[in-house]
């Protein structure tokens, strides 16, 4: 009777390790209430948050997950008229986390994304500043994908001697509608770096005296 008691308890142990380990969340996909300076916080951006939290859905919202898009992971700047490799690389801009909360009003789902990384300095040489844009965007899966929001956001490095620095990103003002039903598992966020919003948007062509 002994050893099946014992028995008993390492099994509901282990059940209970089990579950403890599929609430931990992953990097990619935390909360960033009044954890985010945890979770991004630390002496370098390589280290792990302390302070991990499993995001909260309010009701029958599903936050998306949030990863990076292929092919937009990595913004590489080169010399006038070069090309971003070897020498002529003046400085390379990478994400290394991210985070994200949903919230929902009106049927109005307001996300905020936050993003970190860093900015590295190239053989060429770095500016004083770096001008860092990112495109956040939610889209829902399948097939065929389809955007449902997508907005372009800037943050200005400034770079030291060291050539290495850091950057913290929060998109504040993502929204779209609240996907009906289960349509929402579907959706997911999608960031990446986005040269073109660096771009001045071109001004409307005046209209000819009649």
């Amino acid at each position: 009777m002994g050893n099946n008691r014992l028995a008993r308890v390492m099994a509901a142990a282990a059940v209970a390790g089990g579950l403890a380990c599929l609430m931990v969340a992953p990097a990619s996909a935390q909360s960033i209430t009044d954890r985010f300076k945890s979770l991004f916080g630390g002496k370098s951006d390589e280290e792990p948050a302390a302070n991990a939290a499993v995001p909260e859905d309010t009701g029958d919202l599903t936050c998306p997950p949030v990863t990076v898009r292929a092919g937009a992971a990595t913004y590489a700047v080169a010399a006038p008229g070069k090309q971003p490799v070897g020498n002529d690389l003046r400085f390379q801009v990478t994400i290394s986390k991210m985070a994200r909360e949903c919230s929902v009003n009106g049927g109005v789902i307001t996300a905020r994304i936050g993003i970190q990384g860093r900015v590295i300095a190239g053989p060429a040489g770095a500016p004083s500043s770096v001008q860092v844009p990112i495109r956040v965007a939610v889209v829902q899966g399948g097939v065929s994908e389809k955007t449902i929001a997508t907005k372009a956001y800037q943050t200005t490095v400034a770079m030291k001697e060291g050539g290495s620095e850091p950057f913290t990103l929060v998109a504040e003002d993502l929204a779209y509608p609240a996907p009906p039903g289960a349509v929402g598992d579907s959706y997911i966020f999608y960031i990446g770096f986005d040269p073109q919003a660096l771009k001045p948007e071109r001004p409307a062509p005046k209209k000819k005296k009649q």
